[in-house]
């Protein structure tokens, strides 16, 4: 019997600031909030992807100041942040979390992106 070795997947940090994904769901699939974990909700969704991950929490707060969105989930370990609330809502509070980071912190921006 041959037994093949085990996949052996290493995730690497690359010291630096940036936002690598800032996205916008406008009308999801009522499936995927399910899928996400967050039940009895309706209205778009705000997703990021942070680095370093511990800047999620500094992003939760500035989005739940900006605006009328509810936290989804912060992940300080992978740097994900997920919002949601009505499109006008999430979008402000998108907006005002790259401002925070990019314009005023200095972090790497990228566009803000929608489905």
């Amino acid at each position: 019997m041959v037994f093949d070795k085990p996949e052996r997947i290493i995730q690497e940090y690359v010291p630096g600031k940036q936002v690598t994904l800032a996205h916008i769901i406008p009308n999801p699939v009522p499936d995927l909030y399910q899928k996400l974990g967050v039940l009895d909700v309706t209205g778009a969704i705000g997703i990021f992807t942070l680095t370093p991950s511990e800047i999620a929490i500094i992003a939760a707060d500035v989005a739940s100041k900006a605006s009328e969105v509810k936290l989804g989930y912060v992940d300080r370990f992978s740097g994900s942040l997920l919002i949601y609330g009505d499109v006008s809502a999430v979008e402000a509070s998108v907006q005002a979390v790259m401002h925070v980071l990019c314009d005023e912190m200095g972090f790497t921006s990228v566009p803000i992106t929608r489905s």
